[in-house]
């Protein structure tokens, strides 16, 4: 492999590197006067630490009582028919859009859950309890203005800062003065808020009587911490993690606070059983058991998944018949007669395969449409819109059929029941893997029974944004038929993404300079060469321009993040003083909606009403400036961000600081993201080796796999 410009590539070499251990939570230094002293229950004397023994048997106890609770039994109220709608936060936080994955640590603000759709009565409704306090009535402008006064005036006298009060009367409503002066510690729900700026303002509102023992704090604490978690992609954490967390923020006697907690009914437990270890053989032995906690929205989010995948298994009708649904599959291309013989026989069928593969999903939208069946496709992108259109047959009646995840839930251009549900026979989703477990669930709950569900995606890439690994978790259940593709990603960038697939770098013979590898040595030198590659190599040696080449690196922070390459592409290609906050016509932006959902575009100008940005995929937005004031330059981009679209050529970054942070999952997405060429700026040394070859993808605690089992 060669490079345009700069000659053969260096040689690699492996060696072990240590992947960064993540805490489950920081201890920070105790407010100015906060003596540590235990609840009182705890019969030890105050500041004694418990031995090793002392606290596996503490929470032994806890999990024993935790386990009289049904907690598998989740019973919701009716509720009425609703439009389906994905809740999109006015204000989202860009840095929240970003998977905690990412080698910069932000702070997010917490993501609106999407609502779910209207369902029988017997279905679980995914609601959390309102906050006290919080009316669910519309505030006029006097109202709010009077509620944002009285919040503001708590969180001045509590020394927080002022711009919270807007966040504080959002999360929990008109009530929020008296809710955060009566339980300081409640503060933690707002976005950017840690433990130690809780504990200093409870400190400055409470005096003396803030206690690091307080219920009050227990409470806010094992919340922050899952919402954490959950930023992490875990949609539920141990009972004993949870304990050392609230240890480490000096909780005196943990296992007590979390039985409050429980109490509160804020976070759910639920018990798990285990594989019996090897080599046992008594049938009179109990399975070993594990207790987790979750957030109640995130349980029921789970819950109702189970419930909605068992019941399209179960409703699953034959439509029109074995012979109709064989005669499609003869007709079909022979890579996808395999994937429309499953979706004949099963209400619920997972397709694997790269991006070759989507020709498959394809092939079965054309036959399902041909036999008269209601059939859409969603993907993430609008860009995978328009390729996926591009794979059906000219003249093909599922023309017009394909949509995004978003317009999906939001109703757009798709017939719907009086009830709400979705009037389709077939739903096809392509990208399944960034399916968050909420947004699941609302995309189970808006099908209708007898409907077929056909889930697509590729195992090897990055998951959801959110909580849960969905479709993996899904494929590991065995829950329905599951049709690998046998249709091989082609060319160079097919064969060294597949090589990474299975833990490899191998050499590839790119005779048309479709991969080149450069080394750097540090950040400064791998910025310089991928803007040199952006401006200059890449549209002069294989003329493809730099708005259809895009820069990737890991995370948005150091001498090579997105930042740092932004600024120098944009000093390169549209230099200008940013006089719309920053931003000048032509700069190309990313617009982060929601979580996960990121938006190419580009700057068109700017006025008193906001910063006009005209889409890749065509439309058009003004944003507020506040909006606007999160919006990031879009020439380089993480790979998170870059998730559901390809790019006709994409420089891939690896900085000497991303060594830790990299895994086999993130390197296979970067380099998958390339169409006809794919330049990787390596500055990671050996790390890049390590990761593909030992480090498969962060683990992630979830329960969708129990819960499908006890279905």
């Amino acid at each position: 492999m060669t490079t345009p410009e700069e000659g053969p590539a260096a040689s690699r070499t492996e060696s072990r590197a240590e992947r960064p251990v993540e805490s489950p939570a920081e201890s920070p230094a105790a407010p100015d006067g906060a003596p540590d002293t235990p609840d009182g229950g705890a019969g030890r004397p105050a500041g004694a630490p418990l031995s090793g023994e002392q606290r596996a048997a503490a929470v032994a106890a806890l999990a024993k009582a935790i386990g009289a609770i049904n907690a598998n039994d989740i019973v919701a109220p009716p509720r009425p028919p609703r439009e389906v709608d994905l809740a999109t936060p006015e204000e989202p936080s860009e840095e929240s859009a970003e998977s905690a994955e990412s080698t910069e640590q932000s702070e997010p603000e917490p993501e609106s859950a999407p609502v779910g759709e209207s369902a029988p009565v017997e279905r679980p409704v995914r609601r959390p309890a309102v906050p006290a306090g919080r009316l669910d009535v519309p505030l006029d402008d006097a109202q709010r203005r009077a509620a944002l006064a009285a919040v503001g005036e708590v969180l001045a006298a509590g020394g927080a800062p002022a711009e919270l009060a807007g966040a504080a009367l959002a999360e929990f409503g008109e009530g929020a003065a008296e809710q955060v002066r009566a339980d300081p510690w409640a503060v933690l729900a707002l976005p950017g808020v840690r433990p130690e700026h809780a504990d200093g303002f409870a400190k400055t509102l409470l005096g003396p009587a803030a206690q690091p023992g307080d219920p009050r704090r227990a409470q806010a604490l094992v919340a922050w911490l899952l919402e954490q978690a959950a930023l992490r992609g875990h949609s539920a954490q141990e009972l004993g993690e949870v304990a050392g967390a609230l240890r480490a923020q000096r909780v005196p006697d943990p296992e007590a606070a979390l039985q409050a907690v429980l109490e509160d009914g804020r976070v759910m437990p639920f018990q798990e059983e285990l594989p019996m270890p090897p080599g046992s053989h008594d049938e009179d032995e109990e399975p070993p058991v594990r207790t987790m906690l979750a957030l109640e929205r995130l349980a029921l989010a789970e819950e109702s998944l189970g419930e909605g995948l068992v019941r399209l298994l179960s409703t699953f009708e034959d439509g029109p018949g074995p012979d109709a649904w064989e005669e499609a599959a003869a007709a079909a291309p022979r890579s996808a007669q395999e994937l429309v013989r499953a979706v004949s026989a099963s209400g619920l069928v997972l397709h694997t395969g790269g991006e070759a593969a989507r020709a498959e999903p394809a092939a079965l939208l054309h036959a399902a449409a041909g036999l008269g069946l209601r059939v859409w496709a969603a993907v993430w992108a609008g860009q995978g819109r328009d390729a996926l259109a591009a794979l059906l047959p000219a003249g093909s009646p599922a023309a017009g059929r394909i949509g995004t995840v978003p317009e999906l839930l939001s109703g757009a251009d798709v017939p719907r029941a009086l009830d709400g549900t979705l009037e389709l026979d077939v739903l096809v989703v392509l990208d399944a893997p960034l399916l968050d477990v909420e947004t699941a669930a609302t995309l189970l709950e808006a099908l209708a029974d007898g409907a077929r569900l056909v889930l697509s995606g590729d195992p090897g890439g990055l998951w959801s944004a959110g909580p849960g690994r969905f479709f993996a978790d899904l494929l590991a259940a065995r829950a329905c038929p599951a049709v690998a593709s046998r249709t091989p990603d082609f060319g160079p960038i097919g064969e060294l993404v597949s090589g990474v697939g299975v833990g490899e770098l191998p050499p590839v013979d790119a005779p048309d300079k479709e991969v080149v590898i450069l080394t750097a040595q540090d950040g400064g030198e791998a910025v310089h060469r991928a803007v040199q590659l952006l401006t200059d190599s890449i549209p002069r040696a294989l003329s493809v321009p730099p708005e259809q080449t895009v820069l990737l690196t890991p995370g948005h922070g150091g001498p090579a993040g997105t930042r740092a390459l932004n600024a120098a592409a944009k000093a390169r290609l549209n230099p200008g003083p940013g006089r719309f906050g920053g931003f000048d016509p032509g700069d190309r932006v990313v617009h982060s909606p929601a979580l996960g959902v990121n938006l190419p575009g580009r700057v068109l100008d700017g006025d008193a009403s906001g910063l006009h940005v005209e889409l890749a995929d065509g439309g058009r937005i003004t944003l507020s400036p506040a909006q606007a004031g999160k919006l990031r330059h879009g020439w380089a981009v993480t790979a998170h961000q870059a998730v559901g679209r390809r790019w006709p050529a994409v420089v891939v970054v690896l900085p000497p600081e991303a060594a830790g942070q990299l895994t086999r999952q993130w390197v296979y997405s970067a380099f998958g993201r390339a169409e006809r060429h794919l330049s990787v700026v390596h500055a990671a040394g050996p790390a890049l080796a390590q990761a593909v070859a030992e480090r498969p993808a962060p683990e992630r605690t979830t329960r969708l796999r129990s819960v499908l089992t006890a279905q």
